[in-house]
């Protein structure tokens, strides 16, 4: 039983040891090493055809521009989808479950996105904040209002 209302916050441990550490730290055991032989094993020849495929995935839609963030989505990707697999094994902790770490992947790629945004194209990017055709009376409401949401974003999402 819970002693009060703010200990479920608390992030878990075993033996003295914080869980999270460990949750955070075993996935970069599971990428492939670089090897000097030609042929490898079955193990490595399975991530480097998944991480081959998934890269292939991601790039085809994005334009040249969208290219340079291929690197940091993938390998978010293969972070979160082998910490959330490692989640499903029996008396384990899943770290995607604490608001601390989703914030601290959420807010800097959203802010990064904004300030790249309002950097390339100021216009379009603050073109979002007062939909088209808005009466004029509405204008400083409404672009108080979307202000607010774009700052709630990663919070929200």
């Amino acid at each position: 039983m819970m002693a009060n209302f703010f200990s479920q916050f608390e992030s878990p441990s075993y033996l003295g040891i914080p869980l999270i550490a460990i949750a955070i730290a075993l996935p970069w055991v599971l990428l492939p090493t670089p090897s000097p032989r030609w042929v490898n094993n079955r193990l490595i020849t399975l991530q480097g055809w998944f991480i081959n495929r998934f890269t292939n995935q991601l790039m085809t839609p994005l334009n040249a521009g969208g290219h340079k963030w291929g690197l940091l989505l993938t390998s978010l990707m293969i972070f979160l989808f082998s910490i959330n697999m490692l989640g499903l094994l029996p008396y384990t902790f899943t770290p995607t479950t604490q608001l601390s770490l989703n914030m601290g992947f959420a807010v800097p790629l959203w802010l990064a996105t904004v300030i790249i945004g309002m950097r390339n194209q100021p216009t379009a990017a603050l073109g979002h904040l007062l939909p088209e055709g808005t009466p004029i009376p509405l204008i400083p409401v409404l672009i108080i209002i979307e202000t607010i949401s774009l700052f709630i974003r990663p919070l929200a999402l």
